[in-house]
């Protein structure tokens, strides 16, 4: 008998390292045209910060309702796009890979 997965997209399993190494890549990107994106660096390390100052529990809390509002925002985002077809938003979605 096989035992079945307990996979739940909205369960937070990253360590604080590898969500703060997530806001490190997207900082090093922004970085890369710093006058354009100077608001949106000033916030990423205000998120950052309060990733350093939470305590794990909480944060497992807290980004487990982000991811799955995420989800939820893109579905209604791409089910908001006038004139487009769901299957070209999909694979839109899947391009951006």
């Amino acid at each position: 008998m096989s035992k079945k997965s307990s996979f739940d997209p909205d369960n937070l399993v990253l360590s604080k390292t590898e969500i703060l190494e997530f806001c490190d890549g997207v900082l090093k990107k922004w970085s890369k045209n710093p006058t354009k994106n100077a608001n949106n660096i000033f916030a990423m390390n205000a998120v950052k910060t309060s990733i350093l100052w939470t305590d794990d529990e909480s944060l497992k809390a807290i980004w487990g309702e982000i991811l799955s509002w995420s989800f939820e925002l893109l579905y209604e985002n791409a089910m908001a796009q006038e004139g487009e077809e769901w299957s070209n938003i999909r694979k839109k979605l899947k391009n951006k890979k």
